[in-house]
């Protein structure tokens, strides 16, 4: 199914908003570390744009909306049915932004962020949590994408920044219920990166964030897919319910 070579060679990975930045990222890097990628994006001509980067294997795009039950239960189902087996990595990349003041910010622009990137979360680390459990998998390792918005919270993003705390929160304690079966369960906190999201952010509001971070850049999706390697592969094998900072030294 994958390579026989790389720090995740023969195992399966599912890495949920493959379609750009982070998600990507991770896809090409897991690739090339050996791992057979389920590309997974809402829109599934986007994850197609990703399965196209991607070094020849078995990899497959798929269509999900992480919010909704029914689909994620039903691309667990594909996944079975492609692969004959279940992800035994999970990287829960799918996010959105809806930035307001919040004074500003409509209940709507709200209950969304939180449906996409805290309830999805959840949902995703379920089914999965679920499947390698009913698969008695020995070993797994499930990523979630949080932010370091949801540490120290940041301007105009009250719904953001919320449930980019509830990713910790729900992480660490998944990692105390799923220890027991072997599966590992961490997150990773980026700072500013170089993304879809980013470049909607004014010019001078990037560089007044630069002179914030103590390396003077924001970040490259490389950078965090490498962080999500580590947290994927067996060199993190004893490393569980915590959560990585890869922010460029920004609030530390």
């Amino acid at each position: 199914m994958a390579s026989a070579v790389g720090l995740l060679a023969g195992r399966l990975a599912l890495v949920t908003g493959a379609g750009s930045g982070i998600g990507k990222a991770v896809c090409q890097v897991f690739a090339k570390e050996g791992a057979t990628v389920a590309v997974v994006d809402l829109h599934a001509d986007t994850a197609n744009s990703t399965l196209e980067t991607l070094p020849k294997g078995d990899h497959q795009a798929f269509g999900a909306d992480v919010s909704c039950s029914a689909s994620v239960n039903d691309l667990i189902g594909q996944l079975k049915d492609k692969f004959s087996a279940v992800p035994t990595v999970t990287v829960n990349s799918a996010g959105i932004t809806r930035d307001k003041l919040m004074l500003k910010m409509s209940e709507e622009d709200f209950d969304e962020v939180i449906r996409v990137n805290l309830k999805g979360t959840y949902l995703v680390n379920q089914a999965v949590g679920r499947a390698l459990v009913e698969s008695k998998a020995k070993s797994g390792s499930i990523i979630n994408i949080s932010s370091i918005s949801g540490k120290v919270g940041n301007v105009g993003q009250t719904n953001y920044a919320a449930s980019k705390a509830g990713v910790v929160g729900l992480t660490k304690t998944v990692a105390k219920e799923m220890g027991r079966f072997g599966i590992r369960v961490n997150a990773i906190l980026p700072g500013f990166i170089e993304t879809p999201m980013t470049d909607k952010v004014p010019d001078h509001l990037i560089q007044m964030t630069k002179m914030l971070i103590p390396l003077s850049r924001l970040g490259k999706p490389e950078e965090i897919a490498n962080a999500c390697l580590f947290l994927a592969s067996d060199h993190s094998s004893y490393v569980t319910g915590t959560t990585l900072e890869v922010a460029g030294g920004l609030f530390p």
